[in-house]
């Protein structure tokens, strides 16, 4: 048995471009990737009549698993489906209480064994129960948050669609590849806040304040083309 073994590390944006809003400096910082291993194999019975035709497919075989690798390695690459269906919503009686409580399992990646389903609860002016807590992959859609304290939280991979962040306080949070979208941010605070990898389409961000903030480079221009920031808020940010 021949056996013919490929193996590639493989990580998406390696090492991107971040950026402080603030001093505008960039620094590399690299994502967690993991190893990819491909075997092909190849058979032959060790006969001279047939040292020829082992060869050919000896060739053959790195021909194929040459082919195979450069499969996996674009398959690989994380791509969200199209048109994905949210699950259903929760009919757990205390879901909403969930949120004072958290999440503890992968919080850098979203990796959760239940989602929080915190879909169209209201949390208004909530000043203690979610300080600090670990939201990581909430499902937020249409939930009000209006005047709560959501200092140092962590809501990496959160779905915050349509949901209301009036004044809400996110200093020292961690709020990265979080979908803000058609989300009401009007106020809300991002003062020394982790905002890479998240997106902000056609969200109000009218006197929002982004002191300090880091993003990564390419989702600063993003960002920078909502014509809803301040023209406070894009000093802030480094906007031009």
């Amino acid at each position: 048995m021949a056996t013919a073994t490929f193996s590639l590390p493989l990580s998406q944006n390696k090492f991107p471009l971040y950026h402080f809003s603030s001093a505008r400096r960039r620094f590399p910082i690299p994502d967690l990737h993991s190893p990819l291993k491909i075997c092909c194999s190849g058979s032959r019975d060790g006969s001279k009549s047939r040292e020829s035709l082992f060869q050919f497919k000896k060739e053959i075989n790195h021909v194929a698993c040459g082919i195979l690798a450069a499969w996996a390695v674009t398959a690989a690459s994380p791509v969200i489906a199209a048109g994905q269906r949210l699950p259903p919503l929760s009919t757990e009686p205390n879901r909403c209480e969930k949120a004072f409580v958290g999440n503890t399992i992968g919080q850098a990646n979203g990796v959760y064994d239940k989602p929080i389903d915190l879909r169209f609860c209201d949390y208004s002016n909530d000043k203690s129960n979610l300080k600090g807590k670990s939201l990581a992959a909430a499902l937020m859609s249409d939930a009000k948050f209006d005047g709560a304290d959501m200092t140092e939280v962590v809501m990496s991979k959160a779905y915050a669609v349509g949901a209301s962040f009036r004044g809400v306080d996110f200093s020292n949070a961690v709020l990265d590849r979080v979908n803000f979208g058609k989300a009401d941010l009007k106020g809300a605070v991002f003062k020394n806040t982790v905002l890479s990898g998240s997106t902000f389409d056609e969200a109000q961000l009218e006197d929002a304040i982004f002191e300090d903030t880091i993003i990564g480079y390419i989702d600063l221009q993003k960002i920078c083309r909502n014509t809803s920031i301040s023209p406070d808020g894009r000093a802030e940010l480094g906007c031009r």
